[in-house]
């Protein structure tokens, strides 16, 4: 985990390269071990767990215990596998339980199986013990299954830092049968998370601004985010039917894929702008909590074109693909229709803080700025649920 002098290094760099002093850059990529995406795989999960090591430990959220992992216990008997139940918040007391689990019970091998929350716990602790991890997302919500990276709150859920680990999954496994039957609410929230992926990925390329892991964009990280991009016009809306009627179609495989190994690749080989920075903002406004990380960044990404003059063109094509799938348009679609100016401003103070990549982007950003290009996103949403 980065302490404050190596925050303060990373930002001072991140600084110098956006203006060009250094120039001894560093290509980086990084990537899960193997992704594997297919149906009825979790069937398969012992054998994962056996290429690695003979006692595993299931780190499972209590709605996949009780509705998922009953289906497959019988494949589980005679293979070592203990099934412990997450208890709600990727927190200290918590990554300290789960760490005495594995250590009281010789575990070698740790599978994450669930959201967010229950995935970065089993990151972390296997990070910590030193041992692989297979993550099994349950949901296709966001990009975070395939990233070397964690988030750890406090235990009544506040943010308190980013974890790095040393390297990212070994295994990610994700069975489309699971996914399929989860809520559509959770795939478009997914994508509206992998539509930010292309913009910031080429804001940093343009004013050659450090990536997440810790170099600069290769052509790999920076291709495949486009790749994210292209495919979520392509094939969105169809998805989205598919996993409304809970089949399980090419177009669904498509954005899985998307969503998952696509954006996970591109934000963090490529690197974060505007729209993640706009999110976090907006989280500073409790109205918003009770919308999903991609529904925020989805507003975010229009804000964020709008911050960065883009070309008119390009605006009908993402707010259509919006409004198409059910993203968010306006203030009022994350909660905030009664926000005033000093609310906006309050938002925009925070997402212009200065460890935020909302400075990857070109020219200076400033909380004026920023405020500015909320309302015009907002206003512009507004016009178009007229029409």
């Amino acid at each position: 985990m980065e302490n404050e002098s190596e925050t303060s290094e990373k930002n001072t760099k991140k600084a110098s390269d956006k203006s060009g002093i250094n120039q001894n850059r560093v290509l980086k990529a990084v990537f899960p071990g193997k992704y594997i995406q297919g149906e009825g795989l979790i069937a398969g999960l012992p054998a994962s767990i056996r290429s690695f090591g003979k006692h595993g430990m299931i780190l499972s959220s209590h709605s996949v215990k009780s509705n998922i992992l009953p289906k497959y216990l019988q494949t589980f008997v005679g293979n070592n596998i203990l099934i412990e139940e997450f208890r709600g918040e990727c927190c200290e007391k918590e990554l300290k339980r789960v760490s005495d689990i594995i250590v009281r019970n010789n575990i070698d091998v740790v599978v994450g199986m669930g959201g967010g929350k229950v995935i970065d716990t089993a990151k972390i602790v296997s990070d910590r013990a030193g041992l692989p991890v297979i993550i099994v997302p349950t949901i296709a919500s966001t990009d975070a299954p395939c990233s070397g990276c964690a988030v750890i709150y406090s235990e009544v859920g506040v943010f308190e830092s980013v974890y790095y680990q040393k390297m990212n999954p070994q295994v990610v496994l994700v069975d489309m049968h699971v996914i399929a039957g989860s809520p559509a609410r959770f795939l478009v929230s997914g994508m509206g998370d992998a539509l930010a992926t292309w913009f910031e990925a080429r804001s940093c390329e343009r004013t050659q601004s450090m990536n997440e892991c810790g170099g600069y964009s290769t052509m790999t990280g920076l291709n495949l985010a486009k790749l994210c991009y292209d495919t979520l016009l392509l094939y969105g809306h169809a998805a989205k039917t598919a996993n409304e009627n809970n089949i399980i179609t090419p177009a669904l495989y498509r954005i899985v894929e998307t969503n998952i190994l696509l954006s996970g690749i591109g934000f963090e080989s490529s690197g974060l702008a505007s729209a993640h920075s706009i999110h976090n903002g907006l989280s500073a406004m409790e109205e918003t909590h009770v919308f999903y990380h991609g529904e925020k960044v989805a507003f975010g990404v229009l804000a964020g074109l709008h911050l960065t003059d883009a070309l008119p063109s390009e605006m009908e094509t993402v707010y259509s693909f919006c409004e198409k799938i059910g993203l968010p348009t306006t203030l009022n679609d994350i909660g905030l229709k009664n926000i005033d100016k000093s609310g906006l401003m309050k938002v925009a103070t925070k997402a212009c803080a200065p460890a935020e990549g909302i400075h990857h982007e070109a020219g200076t950003i400033t909380p004026e700025k920023v405020m500015d290009a909320i309302i015009a996103a907002d206003a512009m949403g507004k016009i178009r649920k007229m029409n």
